[in-house]
């Protein structure tokens, strides 16, 4: 798969003789080779390792003026020939020929670059120039090419230069239910009668067709889709000869929904993407009568049409495996075929927003590339780069570079446990060792390899993940991750000789799949990891043919060639691995199959191994095996090109389809000898369209189960931005990748991020072994996980998958009317609350899946879990009082409000001793609540159920009530409300005694107590001072007046103070807050308290800080009496 990383690049394009419109023509790829066709000239760009300009070609503007401007091209399939046709209807012809100078780029190594020269071969006006038609674009194959015109007909052209004339194919209808209609076939097979070849249709046929507006050709399909502006879409068969025959050219089916404006197609799938005017791509299986698969688009990240505008291209990457969609008014994006989306050049908002970011007029566009559309895409001809031409731009093209994820598809294989995207010069390694915060590492191959071996084609990992494979153009090299170091052979000659077209790591050993171009075979090279170099080669095993998928397992190694031959050899390895010893390996053939069958072709296979228990695993993978446990294996899963998922029977050559969708799949069974290995009963995992999916083995008939969990845990499923690269089978975690950008200030474009993310699975295979009534594993595996990340949260999703379960059969059997219930389920229900309950995570997985689910169905999960009282007690011994509280309604739901009213009550008392003040304050509501709420229907509890007890779960965001004790309601004084106001009133005692002043105004603020009464009755009580001295002194050391909070509650106790002309804690904390206009305003009016307490903090040396405040108020004050005198 596909992802983005780094900044876009940009290669400068030349500006034009005056071209009438800011646009590029044509943008194609090909053999390493990037051509643009602007309205006055041409450009050949290298699309290699270096990018540089090779040759161009400028029209004069004489010609421009008699000929018109390039309007549409083509680019012959070899690279040789260009057709460019004008807008005056002009055909030319370019050649294009490489001169034997070299490009100089820098360094040591010649470039291997040369100059090219664009010559032009013809130009002649075309037959129909007077017939005032446009051309909708150019196909062609080796030898001819098509031409789309405005009046609905093709028109055929050699690459000669020769004229084949017009056809017009059978317009596509639709009836009045606006359901696509196969076309009627007419007599002449689809095609129009040509009385005049060398004239269009439009002169022969008087009905009048719509404009064709794009032609896209497959030619190892050979199909022909013609799209038309009123947005039908058809498709045509082609002959075997390709564009020769024009006539042969037959309309068959329409495609579509009646809206497409754009369309590619992927011929190794098998699949045709369709771009419509509402923003979205429909893909249609074309091996299915064009049936639809999918759809993708914006809308569920915020983005309409109105946002993105239809789309304009759709370009698929080399092996089909995903594809880019660009908008006309706003970026790209990149999908691969399940529907998981790759890449976004449009910021990010997240899925299922409700807002639409658009762009404002007045934002800068330098925050995202591509802000105006795309006009054109390509990818180069290894998925490296995605080349794109924004919308109106004619003066550059923006390179993104891409680097491709492991798939374990093909010739190489991949370990599941080292994540590795690859691009075209680098490595991306996720670093794994601490699961808490996974990492993308940036690894770059040495200069000196890259040089004359770019690009990356193909990597693998080690079994243990500690070593990589990579091979460019020739040769390959191994790292060693411990170490972070490379090895290369020596012998450069010899690395020149290797043409790697697979990898794979047989134990200690690196084995290469090489073509030798000289004889024109394929063979298996074996070398040391220790040392790469012809003398080391421990052996070579010539192949049949070119092999289509490989893999390794211990000793056995299987080898598939085309149509569907199995070739399975075994390896035995005499002496020791090590550089002062002479090992010597040989190859035997042990098995060989030959399968008839009509379905596509495999694109990845993978060993299954017999799964042994755990002590029976053999530890030595390349020695001969006395005790019998070197078994060879029987199946192998088979992963074919159209997704689907089957299981072959190497015994007797059955296979077995499983599942279809697929894009990729993990074998684990048998992968790891290690004693913690979470997924030791798992056979293996696929990802595909359903998302993830988990198979284990099970006895009897059906040897496999398939258990798609996410569709029970539906919060659980990767997002739709996160595509999976592997597996931590320590940590029981899928591990996937996702894209973010980072901006700068002082870069145009954002940089792309892969994003590497941890997807737990270990709930699903505790609840598997459980299911197969393996309580003794299941806690074993339990324990070896207690210490991961997200075990908590493992075991709630574990409980409540179960429960949900439960719920689910409950309500079928009620729609049966049924009434008996499932023992096995609640017997399973209580096997995990039993597993469970040896975790001191218990009570809080219990309370929180109490939550998720409807209030009427706690009573099933509490009579397996306990009661919610004795659950209450535990946690209020243990002094965990906030998953205490959440109890509170669970036991106001099965007991009744008394009781949870007195739970309450008691947990009240005990969050105030703890200065738990909020979590206090929510009890208080609660409990002020309860008198009057649980006299009404019972569905009034349960409405107010996820509020509170997401409360304490959760901090709330919600507008709290106000408690107001001089409510009618709360002046009834019924037992419980005296209760709750006897409590706060003494803890309000008891901090206004001890002058624990940032506590009692936390406590006020939490509880939402009413100070200004209390402050009221208890002046000559708990909130007296006993003198302004001592007062003074020991607040300031309470509330510690250098710290911002303290200020802040001593202003809040002030303003209270005010409210109730408190005059002594009103002169103390003005004095510590420095607030002289307070204390002037209170001792104008009273000169006895000023001179008392000028005295005060004159005589005291600890009050000396105070003395420049004195003097300041003195001043004011004697400026007061002056002022009244004189009035």
């Amino acid at each position: 798969m596909y992802m983005s990383y780094g900044w876009p690049q940009v290669i400068p394009l030349e500006r034009g003789l005056r071209p009438s419109s800011h646009r590029i023509v044509y943008f194609k790829v090909n053999n390493r080779l990037l051509l643009v066709v602007s309205p006055s000239h041409l450009e050949l760009w290298s699309s290699s390792q270096h990018r540089v300009r090779l040759g161009k070609y400028k029209r004069d503007a004489d010609s421009l003026r008699r000929e018109g401007e390039n309007s549409q091209a083509v680019w012959s399939p070899d690279a040789k020939l260009i057709a460019v046709m004008t807008t005056s209807l002009y055909l030319h012809l370019f050649k294009v020929q490489f001169s034997e100078k070299r490009v100089q780029i820098g360094g040591k190594q010649p470039s291997g670059l040369y100059f090219a020269t664009i010559s032009l071969l013809l130009s002649e006006q075309v037959p129909f120039a007077d017939m005032n038609l446009s051309v909708s674009n150019i196909v062609s194959d080796n030898r001819h090419m098509l031409l789309g015109l405005s009046d609905g007909s093709l028109y055929g052209i050699s690459w000669k230069g020769e004229f084949s004339g017009a056809i017009g194919l059978d317009h596509p209808i639709r009836n009045d239910s606006d359901k696509v209609t196969d076309i009627p076939h007419p007599l002449n097979n689809g095609i129009a009668a040509i009385a005049n070849p060398g004239a269009p249709i439009s002169q022969q046929n008087s009905i009048k067709r719509p404009a064709i507006v794009q032609l896209e050709l497959c030619f190892p399909m050979r199909l022909l889709f013609v799209l038309y502006s009123d947005g039908q879409l058809m498709l045509c068969s082609v002959s075997k000869k390709g564009l020769k025959q024009v006539e042969s050219i037959r309309s068959e089916k329409l495609v579509g929904s009646g809206d497409a404006v754009c369309t590619s197609v992927a011929s190794e799938q098998q699949i045709l993407a369709v771009g419509t005017r509402r923003a979205v791509v429909e893909l249609y299986d074309l091996a299915d009568s064009a049936s639809l698969i999918r759809t993708v688009s914006l809308f569920d990240w915020g983005y309409s049409v109105e946002d993105t505008g239809p789309v304009t291209c759709i370009a698929w990457t080399p092996d089909n495996s995903a594809f880019a969609v660009g908008w006309k008014y706003r970026g790209l994006t990149v999908w691969s075929v399940s529907g998981c989306r790759l890449m976004s050049t449009i910021r990010q908002i997240g899925l299922s927003s409700v807002s639409s970011p658009m762009v404002k007029p007045n934002q800068d566009s330098r925050c995202e590339p591509l802000v105006s559309g795309v006009s054109l895409m390509q990818w180069d001809e290894f998925g490296y780069k995605l080349y794109a031409i924004e919308e109106g731009s004619s003066e550059r093209v923006l390179a993104f570079s891409f680097g491709k994820c492991c798939l374990n598809r093909g010739v190489s294989g991949m370990t599941y446990v080292r994540q590795v995207i690859y691009g075209e010069d680098r490595l991306l390694v996720v670093q794994s060792e601490d699961t808490n915060e996974l990492k993308m590492l940036h690894l770059n191959l040495p200069v000196s390899y890259l040089s004359q071996n770019w690009p990356v084609q193909h990597v693998a990992a080690s079994k243990d993940g500690m070593y990589l494979a990579v091979a460019g153009l020739h040769g390959l090299i191994l790292y060693d991750i411990r170490l972070k170091k490379w090895r290369v052979f020596g012998d450069i000659s010899q690395e020149q000789k290797i043409q790697c077209k697979g990898l794979l790591w047989l134990g200690k050993i690196v084995v290469v799949c090489n073509y030798d171009d000289s004889s024109n075979t394929y063979e298996l090279l074996f070398y040391p990891r220790y040392h790469l170099d012809q003398s080391s080669l421990l052996c070579r095993k010539s192949l049949l043919t070119k092999p289509m998928v490989m893999d390794v397992y211990e000793n056995y190694i299987l080898v598939t060639y085309r149509p569907f031959d199995v070739h399975i050899f075994h390896v035995k390895l005499s002496g020791e691995l090590t550089p002062s010893s002479t090992p010597d390996l040989q190859l035997s053939t042990v098995r060989e199959l030959s399968i008839m069958t009509a379905k596509s072709h495999p694109a990845a296979m993978r060993f299954i191994p017999d799964q042994l228990p755990r002590e029976c695993a053999s530890t030595d993978h390349l020695s001969s095996s006395p005790d019998g446990l070197d078994r060879e294996p029987s199946r192998c899963l088979i992963l074919r090109a159209n997704g689907e998922l089957s299981l072959l029977d190497l015994d007797d050559g059955r296979e077995r389809e499983l599942t279809d969708s697929v894009e990729l799949f993990w074998v684990t069974c048998g992968q790891s000898e290690e004693t913690t290995n979470l997924i030791e009963e798992v056979s293996w995992l696929d990802y595909g369209h359903r998302g993830m999916q988990v198979w284990y083995p099970s006895p009897g008939v059906e040897s496999f189960k398939q258990e798609d969990f996410l569709q029970l845990d539906p919060e659980l499923e990767f997002d739709r931005e996160v595509y999976p690269l592997g597996l931590l089978p320590n940590v029981g975690v899928v591990v996937g990748v996702s894209q973010r950008m980072s901006f700068s200030a002082c870069t145009e474009f954002p940089c792309f991020e892969p994003s590497p993310q941890a997807q737990t699975i270990l709930h699903c295979l505790l609840r598997h072994l459980l299911q197969r009534n393996k309580s003794q594993e299941a806690l074993r595996l339990a324990e070896l996980s207690a210490e991961k990340p997200h075990f908590s949260h493992c075991l709630e999703w574990l409980l409540f998958t179960v429960f949900d379960a439960e719920i689910s059969r409950q309500n079928l059997n009620k729609h049966r009317n049924n009434g008996l219930k499932s023992a096995t389920s609640f017997t399973l229900l209580e096997k995990t609350c039993d597993l469970i309950r040896n975790f001191p995570e218990y009570f809080d997985v219990v309370v929180s899946v109490a939550r998720k689910t409807d209030g009427r169905h706690w009573a099933d999960l509490f009579s397996a879990a306990g009661r919610s009282t004795e659950l209450f007690e535990e946690c209020f011994q243990r002094r965990w009082y906030r998953t205490a509280a959440c109890y509170i309604l669970v036991i106001a739901k099965l007991e009744g409000p008394a009781v949870s009213q007195y739970s309450a009550l008691r947990l009240l008392q005990a969050t105030l001793d703890e200065s738990l003040y909020e979590l206090a304050g929510e009890l208080v509501r609660f409990l002020l609540r309860s008198g009057r709420e649980y006299e009404q229907a019972s569905s009034d509890s349960d409405r107010l159920s996820p509020r509170f007890l997401g409360y304490f779960l959760f901090r709330s965001n919600y507008k709290r009530q106000s408690t107001d004790y001089r409510s009618p309601s709360f002046k009834e004084q019924s037992a419980h409300v005296t209760s709750v106001k006897n409590i706060l009133e003494n803890h309000a005692s008891y901090l206004m005694s001890g002058k624990e002043l940032s506590k009692l105004v936390a406590f006020v603020k939490g509880t939402q107590f009413d100070l200004v009464e209390y402050l009221q009755r208890e002046k000559n009580g708990s909130a007296r001072l006993e003198s302004f001295a001592s007062g003074l002194e020991l607040i300031g050391q309470k509330l510690q007046m250098s710290t911002l909070q303290s200020r802040l509650d001593a202003e809040f106790l002030l303003a209270h103070m005010c409210s109730v002309k408190f005059k002594e804690w009103i002169v103390v904390l003005a004095t510590l807050l420095r607030r002289s206009e307070v204390l002037f305003d209170l001792f104008r009016h009273d000169l006895r308290l000023w001179r008392a307490y000028s005295v005060t903090l004159q005589s005291y040396p600890a009050f000396f800080e105070y003395h420049d405040l004195v003097e300041a108020l003195e001043e004011r004050l004697a400026a007061y009496a002056n002022s009244e005198e004189e009035y």
